[in-house]
């Protein structure tokens, strides 16, 4: 029996070069090199990128600094959504990154876990987890903010499963944090997005040092600050976009959250205020980070 005319058809004729001319792109090698592509940008992205920790150091000129802050460090994270995508070896790691740092504040200004995928309950199982991650820090003075994940999955679980680890999240309120007999306010919003904030509570009344208010959604915490302020705030510290996680080129980012179009990365200055959006360190949605790598800050308070 004769074999399949199509398959004589497909053998190639001796006359005929096989081989493509160099640098002739045929549908294999397109496919092929897309393919390898796509696994190595899957594989930058969210393998490498996303673990890639930007260290980034600000000096921030406060008015009427007492001279016993003249230098002092705040270390800020943000974002950390244990669970979600963020492993826990890598939050161990950016724990030893900001001791390394020995700064003498820590803040994290929101979002200690995801509210979703998973249940509820595995969210604020996260959070136990999350606690004892942060109990490494070795800052005695160590604060948080609430951020919307962290407000959906509820406010009060998250808090008392942050408690153990010797952070104290503040919810519309203040304290003194005090140096040689000096003091300048820390204080902290609800979250703007999920919980009750309350600026005539979290703001001191005729403050006695600067005051440096932690409120997780930049763009709601300067349009609702300025609606409700009394008293200045010197610097708000914000976290929340991510920065965009995927930035095109010339940075401009893919997409942003509410609350985080308008202010979304780095130092800002709204009127008497200054504001400074982290990108954070965990992501939501797709694990990947591309021209936009997760952020510890270095603030350092300078007498303007």
């Amino acid at each position: 029996m004769q074999g399949d005319p199509l398959t004589e058809q497909d053998s190639t004729p001796e006359s005929f070069d096989s081989q493509p001319p160099h640098g002739f792109w045929t549908r294999r090698r397109f496919l092929l090199a897309s393919g390898l592509s796509a696994a190595g940008f899957a594989l930058y992205s969210g393998q490498i990128a996303r673990h890639e920790i930007d260290l980034t150091h600000i000096t921030v000129p406060i008015r009427d600094l007492p001279h016993a802050f003249d230098g002092f460090r705040i270390a800020q994270i943000s974002d950390l959504h244990l669970e979600e995508f963020t492993e826990e070896y890598f939050l161990r790691h950016v724990v030893e990154r900001v001791n390394a740092l020995a700064p003498d504040l820590v803040l994290v200004t929101g979002d200690f876990i995801s509210d979703g995928p998973r249940s509820v309950s595995y969210s604020l199982k996260a959070a136990v987890r999350c606690g004892e991650i942060l109990h490494g820090l070795t800052c005695p003075l160590r604060f948080g903010c609430l951020g919307n994940h962290d407000a959906s999955v509820g406010s009060q679980g998250v808090i008392e499963r942050i408690r153990p680890s010797g952070l104290r999240v503040l919810v519309n309120e203040h304290i003194p944090i005090e140096r040689q007999g000096q003091r300048l306010w820390l204080a902290a919003l609800d979250d703007l997005g999920h919980g009750n904030p309350s600026a005539d509570l979290a703001v001191p009344e005729r403050p006695d040092g600067p005051v440096i208010l932690m409120a997780h959604e930049p763009d709601y915490a300067v349009g609702r600050y300025k609606k409700w302020h009394r008293e200045p705030v010197d610097l708000i510290l914000s976290g929340h976009s991510h920065g965009g996680q995927v930035r095109l080129p010339g940075g401009r980012p893919l997409t942003l959250p509410p609350g985080a179009s308008k202010y979304y990365d780095g130092l800002y200055q709204v009127g008497p205020t200054q504001l400074y959006v982290n990108r954070g360190i965990g992501t939501v949605g797709v694990p990947f980070r591309l021209n936009c790598p997760p952020e510890i800050t270095l603030h350092t308070l300078a007498p303007v």
